[in-house]
């Protein structure tokens, strides 16, 4: 690994991740055919205005009063298109105050899939069009085009690097992960091994000081504090270059309470970094241009920021898990066909990854933190209740089909009706 000449500060990258999931509703065997809407969208609202309350709207005010008075200051969110809609409908104050930040200058916007989905494992062009459908979003509500990718979960190979570079981005984030690294640093900025794309590697460990052991009392390191934090990435940044950390919005607010302290700490610890002499705040954009990779990185197999194994178990990792997913990728080409908007959204909703998380079966700290996570008893519940949703689905794109066959046939004028000797076929009627 051939290193740069080493900058008089080195930088720091802190990126938050928003999401929340379009939850459904309790959905049973005998609901099937009957009407009934698939999404708690009540459960949706009382927790998005929790979540709004507790953790989106004093951290971005916090933030916005920061960057006010500390201009240096750099933030980057990744917002999936479920959390952007769902704000938009049942906290609109939440999407105004990311605009204020976005305003600032000082923070920037990731792309990722719009329905926070694994879909780049079942179709390239699906996985395409809700990037692009994201892209869209984060440009109308925030006035800026990303330039950076991370995908749903941080989850990463080297195809997806591929398709992140044919689609203009200049960079994508993902898991620093030691089998990957293999003795490397995370700390540096790498770069495809076949595209110009760079590649940032979050380093999972000081995030997850934060994130998960912030408030562990049998931590040997509790109680974490600003100052022993800082002390933690200046040791960092005076021998390596960029300190990629990440972790859920949520983390403030909502997984550790305020009662914790947990503001005041993103507070002097953000107030500390920005007086700090050696440590420089960047957005990705900005570090592609500063820094240059010091090697190519290769991840020919699926790497993920979920569970101890940090690859795709999180998600597909048992046989329900797989069945759950296999059955709804099958129904792509016919919900496509029908032409309907509704019900490809709605197949797009249920692709979105938390769905696949809640039927784990992991034990041990990964099952309780995929509990923790869950609205129901038990995966088995969770895929019962999910399968029941697509079995309907299933069943009303052949209806939607019969009702277009009948209407084509009602409609085809009688003179160009199928004569027993023609080889007429209708044309499909866009609607």
């Amino acid at each position: 690994m051939n290193l740069p000449h080493k900058p008089k500060k080195n930088f720091l990258n802190l990126y938050f991740q928003v999401h929340q999931p379009r939850r459904l509703g309790q959905f049973s065997f005998f609901d099937i055919g009957t009407g009934r809407d698939y999404f708690d969208d009540g459960l949706n609202q009382i927790i998005i205005r929790r979540v709004a309350k507790d953790c989106y709207l004093p951290a971005n005010f916090l933030l916005l009063k920061l960057i006010q008075k500390y201009p240096n200051i750099r933030i980057t969110f990744s917002i999936s298109g479920s959390a952007l809609k769902q704000l938009e409908v049942f906290a609109p104050a939440v999407v105004e105050s990311f605009q204020m930040l976005a305003a600032t200058g000082a923070v920037e916007f990731l792309s990722e899939t719009y329905y926070h989905s694994l879909s780049f494992l079942h179709s390239k062009d699906e996985f395409t069009s809700q990037i692009e459908k994201h892209t869209e979003k984060v440009q109308q509500l925030f006035g800026m085009r990303p330039t950076v990718f991370r995908n749903t979960e941080l989850i990463y190979n080297d195809d997806i690097g591929r398709i992140s570079h044919n689609l203009g981005f200049k960079g994508v984030i993902t898991e620093g992960i030691d089998k990957v690294l293999d003795g490397r640093s995370p700390n540096y900025v790498y770069q495809h091994p076949d595209r110009p794309t760079k590649v940032f590697l979050r380093n999972y460990r000081l995030s997850d000081d934060i994130a998960f052991r912030y408030t562990q009392k049998e931590w040997s390191q509790w109680p974490l504090t600003p100052t022993k934090y800082v002390a933690w990435l200046e040791a960092v940044v005076k021998k390596e270059e960029l300190i990629t950390l990440s972790m859920d919005y949520e983390t403030f607010g909502e997984h550790h309470k305020a009662n914790t302290g947990i503001f005041r700490f993103l507070e002097n610890t953000l107030t500390k970094v920005a007086k700090h002499k050696y440590i420089k705040m960047v957005a990705p954009s900005e570090a592609i241009e500063l820094l240059h990779p010091v090697d190519t990185i290769e991840v020919p197999e699926s790497i993920s920021w979920a569970d101890e194994n940090r690859d795709l178990s999180a998600w597909l990792g048992n046989d329900i898990q797989r069945d759950a997913f296999d059955t709804l990728c099958k129904l792509e080409e016919s919900v496509k066909t029908t032409g309907s908007t509704t019900l490809l959204n709605t197949w797009r909703y249920l692709q979105t990854s938390d769905h696949f998380y809640y039927m784990s079966t992991k034990a041990g700290n990964d099952g309780r933190v995929h509990n923790y996570f869950s609205p129901y008893a038990s995966p088995y519940e969770a895929f019962m209740n999910y399968m029941n949703v697509v079995s309907d689905l299933s069943l009303q794109i052949e209806k939607h089909k019969d009702i277009s066959r009948i209407v084509r046939r009602e409609f085809t004028p009688p003179e160009t009706r199928k004569r027993k000797d023609s080889s007429w076929r209708p044309e499909k009627l866009t609607f």
